[in-house]
């Protein structure tokens, strides 16, 4: 009898370790090296619910480049595609990236076009329209003083000539309120220091929040970028007229570096260093705005690749106000 019942206790116990191997197997398909679930998703017509965006600058540097220079050649490399293509290569994992790699496919495009030859690359779709949507908007034409150029036109965080330091602090903890992790980030730099719109668009939200402080929520016109900028100057942390339902454009000054923040009550300054928090949630479907499965991407990269192109400002002597120096135009696709 008590051999029976040991030989039974053996059993039950095997069959928990096979259900607790099963759940752990299905719920390691969410973790952030694999996009297959998001590739379903796309490919079933369903919107996009993570991304994990993790290219180096000097990918993203020789992409851009690439793109720019073969503007007005006969064949044309778009860095979005470009990256993707390697996304897929490396299985979203860039830490395999080699120079090489995209000096290979640029010489596979003399012949061939980016559909041949990625048609047989399961994950290429999905990894085209994540970057799309972190990058869409940084590369494009625009005038300046009246001559057509084809660049950069996405700007840095932090006004031209104005001192900051920064680090990948993406995923950090943070306690206050609740643990949770860092989404976004911080560029320390002196109170005062004229913050720029990275993108041109609308802005959606402007205000106190406990979190971030003095705030600025500006939205891409493509509707795919939301970006979020922090912990603003107390007293006056915007540019100024600067309201919701504006449109900015790109390099614009809209507001200030402060440290407010991690306070119910509004214009406080409760974060110990002056910096700006800069975010960029992925909006693929309306209801990804503000929910609990928010798209925030790692924009570190990002803003060493943007540190090219930062926007030259002026004081007025009078208000104390910043404002850009080059007005710029810029031509958005339909």
């Amino acid at each position: 009898m008590f051999y029976n019942c040991m030989k039974m206790k053996k059993i039950i116990a095997l069959f928990l370790l096979l259900v607790a191997a099963v759940v752990f197997a299905s719920s390691s398909c969410f973790n952030r090296s694999a996009p297959a679930v998001a590739e379903t998703q796309a490919s079933a017509g369903d919107y996009i619910k993570y991304v994990e965006f993790n290219v180096p600058y000097i990918a993203l540097k020789k992409a851009m480049n690439l793109d720019i220079s073969s503007h007005d050649k006969e064949i044309k490399y778009n860095w979005i595609e470009l990256l993707a293509y390697l996304a897929a290569k490396y299985g979203g994992n860039f830490s395999h990236y080699k120079s090489n790699d995209m000096d290979i496919l640029v010489e596979k495009l003399q012949t061939q076009s980016i559909d041949e030859l990625t048609k047989n690359m399961k994950h290429y779709t999905y990894y085209h329209k994540a970057y799309t949507a972190v990058l869409g908007g940084l590369l494009g034409s625009y005038k300046i003083n009246g001559e057509e150029k084809y660049g950069l036109i996405g700007f840095s965080p932090i006004a031209k000539s104005f001192p900051y330091h920064d680090y990948d602090d993406f995923g950090a903890a943070r306690t206050y309120g609740y643990k949770r992790q860092h989404l976004g980030h911080d560029m320390i730099a002196a109170t005062g220091t004229p913050v720029i719109a990275v993108e041109s668009g609308v802005v959606e939200a402007l205000g106190w929040n406990q979190y971030g402080g003095w705030r600025i929520g500006i939205r891409s016109f493509d509707k795919m970028r939301y970006y979020y900028y922090a912990h603003l100057r107390q007293n006056r942390p915007y540019a100024a007229d600067l309201a919701v339902g504006q449109t900015v454009t790109a390099g614009d000054v809209i507001g200030y570096v402060g440290h407010t923040g991690y306070s119910t009550k509004e214009n406080v300054n409760n974060i110990n260093l002056s910096h700006l928090h800069f975010g960029l949630q992925l909006i693929f479907d309306e209801s990804q705005k503000e929910c609990n499965n928010e798209i925030w991407v790692d924009v570190y990269q990002l803003t060493k690749l943007l540190r090219q192109n930062q926007s030259a400002v002026v004081r007025n002597p009078t208000t104390k106000e910043y404002c850009r120096k080059i007005p710029i135009e810029i031509q958005y696709e339909q």
